[in-house]
């Protein structure tokens, strides 16, 4: 697939004011790189292969964008934005700015961000319709956490809105009311949000990247393999398993392809274009599922704009699937481009 682009097009990339990342890797040590990786293997990529690119911080500022706009004239803006204010829900109302301002951009449109990003909410609308979810409940800050007996243990207690899995540890899977009402004070203290306490689902750890608007597609199901866990340790993506690189090699995990039957591919396949397609996803997103032994498929969680660092799961199952790191960043601003707001 040619990833040169037709039209030198002009890019503001959104980015946080902290990620901006600098013109050059020289002299940048691993640790300090990994705060703008993303930024940095986009901005360069979008200038390698032709586009005239300039990275826009922001933190609290939407007028910064509207003199983007004005003075840079730019044909799209690639959205990598995760927060806004330090808020990490306020990244959709940065979306709606820009559909005010008739101003193409990448990613997702505000609806779809609304959906996801609120995973209790998510669960509902798809539980309406028949997709597996684990059973939850949300345990609202400065309230009694009085357990529904419906809900059985081992129970996994997360923020019901933050991402990246902040505020989750080996300690998220609780086994007793006693435990379940510590954890849920932790989040609500330590996050400032409502906590999700929902059943916890062993099996295995299974990403969908799903990209389209209205015609969408899958890339290869990828899998998170950690053979070397503690003894006794639940199989669950914490905060150090995501950013910690000394004890991402401890465990010894890997991400890659799964090893699924064709059957099986084909059903995740459909059910992760259900999916997107019931949350009112557009641009790209990747669906976090567990995967049972008795072949059950539970959607933890669904994750627009997601982490499209060359060399992430998104951009490694994209490869897998014959789709090269340059033509997907491609491939995300037609689709930006060709998105209609109205539709």
């Amino acid at each position: 697939m040619s990833s040169k682009p037709r039209q030198r097009l002009r890019v503001n990339v959104l980015v946080h004011k902290d990620c901006v990342p600098p013109e050059s890797l020289d002299g940048v040590s691993d640790k300090d790189r990994l705060l703008w990786k993303t930024e940095y293997d986009v901005i360069s990529t979008l200038k390698e292969i032709g586009h005239d690119v300039q990275p826009l911080g922001l933190y609290d500022d939407l007028g910064v964008i509207s003199t983007a706009i004005q003075d840079f004239g730019p044909h799209i803006c690639f959205n990598l934005l995760e927060e806004f204010h330090g808020y990490p829900l306020y990244d959709q109302h940065v979306v709606s700015f820009l559909e005010l301002m008739r101003q193409p951009y990448t990613g997702c449109n505000p609806r779809g961000l609304t959906l996801a990003h609120d995973k209790a909410l998510s669960k509902m609308v798809l539980s309406y319709h028949r997709i597996l979810v684990p059973r939850f409940i949300v345990f609202p800050m400065n309230r009694k956490v009085v357990r529904p007996r419906r809900l059985k243990f081992p129970l996994l207690v997360k923020s019901v809105s933050e991402e990246g899995s902040v505020g989750i540890a080996r300690a998220s899977v609780v086994h007793d009311d006693e435990k379940l009402q510590e954890r849920v004070e932790f989040i609500h203290r330590q996050t400032n949000t409502h906590a999700l306490v929902e059943q916890y689902i062993a099996g295995r750890e299974i990403y969908v990247g799903v990209i389209g608007n209205r015609r969408v597609q899958t890339y290869t199901p990828w899998e998170l393999v950690m053979p070397n866990l503690p003894e006794g340790a639940p199989n669950i993506a914490t905060l150090k398993v995501k950013w910690d690189p000394a004890y991402q090699e401890k465990i010894g995990l890997v991400t890659q392809a799964a090893e699924l039957s064709p059957e099986l591919t084909k059903r995740i396949e459909r059910i992760s274009k259900r999916i997107y397609n019931l949350l009112f996803l557009s641009g790209y997103a990747r669906l976090d599922y567990r995967l049972t032994e008795e072949g059950d498929l539970y959607l933890l969680e669904a994750n627009p704009n997601p982490n499209i660092a060359n060399g992430d799961d998104f951009a490694d199952s994209a490869a897998h699937a014959g789709i090269p790191y340059d033509a997907l960043l491609q491939k995300i601003i037609s689709l930006g481009l060709s998105y209609n707001s109205a539709g």
